[in-house]
C-alpha cells in the first residue's frame, strides 16, 4: 500500500492511498478517515460506495462526514466506483458505463471480466488490506452509498449479512435491471442472460430470498432519476412483502447531488453508530 496523502482533520486524519489490486488487475485508489479514537482502540468501520461518474474524492471534499465521523469515533473507507488505468477497457464517451461506473457486480464477459471485480474487491480483497493497515474492529462494519452506490450498499448487505451491522443509502437505484441507466452496463458487464442480474438487483435479491434486519432510505423529491432510474417504492414494496423494515425518507425539493448528501449525511452516520456500538 502506498499513502498518496494525509491530512489532520477534527483530530483525526485523512488520507488517500493506493494498493495494486488483483481483483481489478490495476491501481486501485481509496480514502480513508480515522478518528482520534484509533489511537487507543479499534474502531468501527463504515464503507461508503460512491455514484456514477465518481471516485473517493467526491465524498471525501463534499461529503461533510468528518466531523461526526470523529465525534463518533467511526473510522470511514470510501473505495473507488470502477477500475482504472489505460489498460481498463473503457467506453469514453458513455458516462453510464465503463470507468466510473463498476456498479458494484463482477463482470463475466470478455473483455470486462479481467477488470471489472468491484463486488469481489469490496468484499474481499480491499477487507483484507484494511484489516492489516488500519485499526478497525471488522466485527463492527456498516455500509452505505449513493445512487449507483447506494445499490452497491444494500445489494452488498443482503448478500453478506453476517458481515454488516447496519445499511443505509442516498437515492439508491433499487431495480438496476429494469433502468435505463443501468440496464445496459449489465447487459455488457454481465451478458444476456437476465438470470445472472439477479445477484446485483436489491429487490430481486429479496424475492430470491435474502434478508437483512432493516435499511435507512433517503431520497429527494425533484430527484430529475426519481421515476425511471431510482425507484425507491419498489424497494419499498419488495421490503414490506417480505418483512424488512424500511426507513424511507422522502426530502421534500431536494434533488441527487452532495448538497442533498451532505445535509443528512449526520443522520446516516448516527444510524450506523447507534447500531454498530449495541
Amino acid at each position: 500500500m502506498k499513502t498518496i496523502s494525509t491530512a489532520k482533520s477534527f483530530g483525526g486524519i485523512q488520507g488517500v492511498y493506493s494498493h495494486e489490486s488483483a481483483e481489478c488487475a490495476c491501481e486501485m485508489t481509496f480514502a480513508v478517515f480515522v478518528p482520534p479514537q484509533a489511537a487507543e482502540r479499534q474502531c468501527p468501520l463504515i464503507w461508503y460506495l460512491s455514484g456514477l461518474t465518481c471516485t473517493y474524492a467526491n465524498v471525501m471534499e463534499k461529503g461533510e462526514y468528518r466531523r461526526l465521523a470523529a465525534e463518533l469515533g467511526l473510522i470511514v473507507v470510501c473505495p473507488d466506483t470502477s477500475p482504472r488505468g489505460d489498460n481498463v477497457p473503457d467506453e469514453g464517451d458513455n458516462w453510464q458505463f465503463g470507468q466510473g461506473a463498476g456498479f458494484y457486480l463482477d463482470a463475466t464477459e470478455a473483455p470486462y471480466a479481467r477488470n471489472y471485480r468491484m463486488y469481489s474487491y469490496i468484499t474481499r480483497e480491499l477487507p483484507s488490506l484494511l484489516s492489516r493497515e488500519f485499526p478497525v474492529d471488522m466485527d463492527r462494519q456498516g455500509i452505505f452509498g449513493h445512487s449507483m452506490g447506494g445499490h452497491g450498499a444494500v445489494t452488498i448487505a443482503l448478500r453478506n449479512p453476517e458481515r454488516f451491522r447496519s445499511c443505509s443509502a442516498f437515492a439508491p437505484i433499487s431495480r438496476p435491471t429494469l433502468s435505463g441507466w443501468s440496464d445496459p452496463a449489465f447487459r455488457k458487464y454481465l451478458g444476456s442472460d437476465e438470470e445472472n442480474w439477479r445477484s446485483y438487483d436489491a429487490c430481486l435479491l429479496i424475492e430470491d430470498g435474502h434478508r437483512f434486519p432493516e435499511f435507512l432510505v433517503d431520497q429527494g423529491t425533484i430527484d430529475d432519476f426519481l421515476e425511471e432510474g431510482l425507484r425507491p417504492g419498489e424497494l419499498q414494496k419488495a421490503c414490506e412483502q417480505a418483512g424488512i423494515p424500511l426507513t424511507l425518507r422522502m426530502q421534500e425539493d431536494y434533488g441527487h447531488s452532495y448538497f442533498f448528501i451532505s445535509t443528512f449525511m449526520n443522520d446516516h452516520l448516527r444510524w450506523h453508530a447507534e447500531r454498530l456500538n449495541r
